[in-house]
């Protein structure tokens, strides 16, 4: 188990579950999507990276209602690697995209002018969707009153 293994090494640690945070990070990444879109024709390699932002947002979202904290360095690396047990199999290639997003963002901070592709960033964007929609899902399971999102 991932989780097992992140603990032992001193970046995850157990916290009780604050559901109105969890609740705000969501809506955050709603908001970060929306963003995200509108950006597209304006500047296309900063709604990838809006796209990304929201991703996380609601990843921490989902690792905060398992009653997880990540701490340490590389935190998202390390979130990327808890979403990626969470989801399963079945959402194996969806983390994988989560994770080169991860990648491609810091090198386009690192190199801003590497320009990204607009089909890779509306990709971007519906897995950015997807991501947040199961994590809301996920979310719910745990806490059914964040139903109202």
């Amino acid at each position: 188990m991932a989780y097992e293994d992140l603990r032992e090494r001193g970046l995850v640690e157990e916290v009780r579950p604050d559901f109105r945070q969890v609740s705000m990070l969501l809506a955050q990444a709603a908001k970060d999507m929306a963003t995200a879109r509108a950006n597209l024709s304006i500047d296309k390699e900063w709604a990838y990276i809006i796209a990304y932002q929201a991703m996380l947002r609601a990843t921490k979202a989902l690792v905060m209602a398992e009653g997880w904290r990540v701490k340490g360095r590389e935190q998202a690396r390390t979130f990327v690697m808890l979403i990626g047990e969470l989801l399963g199999e079945e959402g194996r290639a969806l983390v994988n995209r989560f994770d080169r997003m991860r990648r491609k963002r810091q090198d386009f901070m690192e190199e801003p002018q590497t320009p990204i592709p607009r089909y890779e960033v509306e990709g971007a964007l519906k897995d950015a969707q997807a991501l947040i929609e199961r994590c809301v899902e996920l979310a719910r399971e745990k806490n059914p009153q964040l139903a109202f999102l």
